[in-house]
C-alpha cells in the first residue's frame, strides 16, 4: 500500500477543556481523486476529521536486562 494515499480517520470528542480525538477507521485516495472510508465505529456528532497516515516510531517492547540473566525482553515472552 502506497502511504502517501492512506488516510486515518478520527472523531473529536470535546470534554471540559479538553479534546481527545478517537481512531475510528481508514480512508484511501483513488486514482480519481476519490475516497474510499472504511470506518469501525460511527461518530454520534456525524464529524469527521481525516488526516495523512504518519508511521510512528517503534515503540514496541523495549530491549532491557531482566531477571532472565540479561536476554531481551522478548525472550521474557517466548
Amino acid at each position: 500500500m502506497n502511504q502517501s494515499k492512506m488516510k486515518i480517520v478520527y472523531v473529536i470528542s470535546e470534554r471540559g477543556q479538553k479534546s481527545y480525538w478517537n481512531r475510528i477507521g481508514v480512508a484511501f485516495l483513488n486514482q480519481d481523486g476519490s475516497i474510499n472510508v472504511k470506518l469501525d465505529a460511527v461518530p454520534v456528532t456525524g464529524e469527521l476529521q481525516i488526516r495523512d497516515y504518519v508511521a510512528r516510531e517503534d515503540t514496541s517492547i523495549p530491549v532491557t536486562s531482566s531477571k532472565n540473566g540479561g536476554q531481551s525482553a522478548l525472550a521474557d515472552i517466548a
